[in-house]
Parts: C-alpha cells; sequence; structure tokens
C-alpha cells in the first residue's frame, strides 16, 4: 500500500478533480499542493486535523522532509500536482528520494489543461483524413529543450499541438510554427488559466498569435493549441466514420 500518493489536481476547477484523488486528499494526514498552481478549494477535503502545506516556498528536500515525517509518523501524504504529474510534473525527482529512503508511493492522474482548454473551446484535436497526432511540447527557454524537439520540426510534421510553458514568447512560437511550414491560417486557441474562475478562451489564426497574445495580456499560465484543418474554412472537412449509418463494427453489424 502506497504512503505518498502523486495526486493530479486537474487545470484548476474542483470538479475536474477525479474521485480517487478527492477520496485521497480527504483521507490524508498531510495535504501538500502547489498553491501558486493549485487552487485552495481543490484541497478542501482534507479532513479535520490534517496537515495542509503550501510547497510553492519550499524546495526539493524541504518538500521530502515533510513528507518523510508524515510517513516515519505511520501518515499517509496527498502530494498534489497541478494538471496531471506526468506532463512537466517534476515528479522523477520527488520519486527518487522517495526510493532512496524505502517510501511507497503511486501516481493519481489528473485532467491536464491542453484536455480542458479542448474542452472549454468545445473544438477536438483530431480531425479525419488531417490529423490524427497531438504533439504536446514547450519552447525552449530557462528549461531547454531536445534540438531534435524544436518547436518548427516538430510543427512540419502538421499535426495538431498543445504548447506549454511558452506565453512569455508569443512572437517565438508564431515565428518558429510558420519556420515549420504551418499555414498563417491555423487555428490557434489560446486558454488563459483555463478551469479557473478567470479563465479566458480565444481563438486566433496562427499569423495573428502573437498579436492576439499579447493584446490579451496572455503572458504566463497559457496554454495554445495549434488545430490544423479546423478552421472557419474547413467547415466541410471530412467526418468521422464511427456513428456513420454505413460504418459495420463489432457492436453495429
Amino acid at each position: 500500500m502506497a504512503q505518498v500518493y502523486f495526486i493530479g489536481a486537474g487545470p484548476g476547477d474542483p470538479e475536474l478533480l477525479t474521485v480517487k484523488g478527492q477520496r485521497l486528499i480527504g483521507e490524508a494526514d498531510l495535504v501538500l499542493y502547489a498553491g501558486s498552481l493549485v487552487p485552495a478549494a481543490v484541497v478542501s477535503g482534507a479532513r479535520a486535523g490534517a496537515q495542509i502545506a503550501d510547497s510553492a516556498p519550499l524546495n526539493l528536500e524541504e518538500t521530502h522532509a515533510l513528507m518523510l515525517e508524515t510517513v516515519r509518523a505511520g501518515g499517509m501524504v496527498a502530494r498534489v500536482h497541478t494538471g496531471d504529474p506526468s506532463l512537466y510534473g517534476a515528479i522523477r525527482e520527488q520519486m527518487e528520494l522517495l526510493d532512496r529512503d524505502g517510501v511507497e508511493y503511486a501516481v493519481v492522474p489528473g485532467v491536464t489543461a491542453g484536455f480542458a482548454a479542448a474542452a472549454a473551446a468545445a473544438r477536438s484535436y483530431t480531425v479525419p483524413e488531417v490529423t490524427q497526432t497531438l504533439i504536446f511540447t514547450r519552447m525552449a527557454g530557462k528549461t531547454p529543450v531536445p534540438e531534435g524537439e524544436a518547436l518548427r520540426k516538430l510543427a512540419a510534421h502538421g499535426s495538431a499541438m498543445c504548447i506549454y510553458l511558452s506565453a512569455g514568447d508569443p512572437e517565438g512560437v508564431q515565428s518558429e510554427l510558420l519556420a515549420g511550414g504551418l499555414d498563417a491560417s491555423t487555428l490557434v486557441v489560446m486558454a488563459y488559466r483555463v478551469g479557473w474562475p478567470e479563465e479566458k478562451v480565444v481563438e486566433t489564426e496562427l499569423g495573428r498569435l502573437a498579436a492576439t497574445a499579447r493584446a490579451q495580456d496572455f503572458t504566463r499560465q497559457t496554454v495554445f493549441l495549434v488545430l490544423p484543418g479546423q478552421g472557419a474554412e474547413d467547415a466541410g472537412a471530412a467526418k468521422s466514420l464511427l456513428y456513420d449509418a454505413n460504418f459495420k463494427h463489432m457492436y453495429r453489424g
């Protein structure tokens, strides 16, 4: 049985927390969450008497010490991360320390901002005969990216993309995507603080990505959804065959 649970808190909306994540938060002796990214409402279901700590001002060793103290006392820890822990969640470093100290852990998935943004915009990443692939990525910044994963190289695939952690350089995002061969008319959805009360979702074209982001003051906590084949001019694009009356499958012969 795990002593520490890494829990995906979703993008911000407390109702997008999984049932399992909510239950574990309610059972934990220590609820450790990133207050700069996870709303307090997400951890409001902690039981009376549980320790609730904001990890935002703590470093890796300090968060580990808190978790270890609870575990050594026989308690259980809910380590709450924004979105899904597997995506830009910095859980590997924490797990290495837990492995070192013989602490058992498990991961509970969450709704990542990219999927919450697509839902808020009522958009699909995949389009029949246009793209069946989705790339999650980011621009190089303080944290570099491998040369083979440069934005222009990924854009060359022509697939849907969800770009995280890049709102501080919208000009760079636009330039790289265009350099990768995407058309300036490509639909881009910008989602600011999706799942929070101040959520804002704006659609634009790739050629106006930077200007729109600046006009909306989307310079942080914004994801960019790049959606080839979904502009107004693509209304006649191919439709999915799944529910077509002439499409046969094992449940509809």
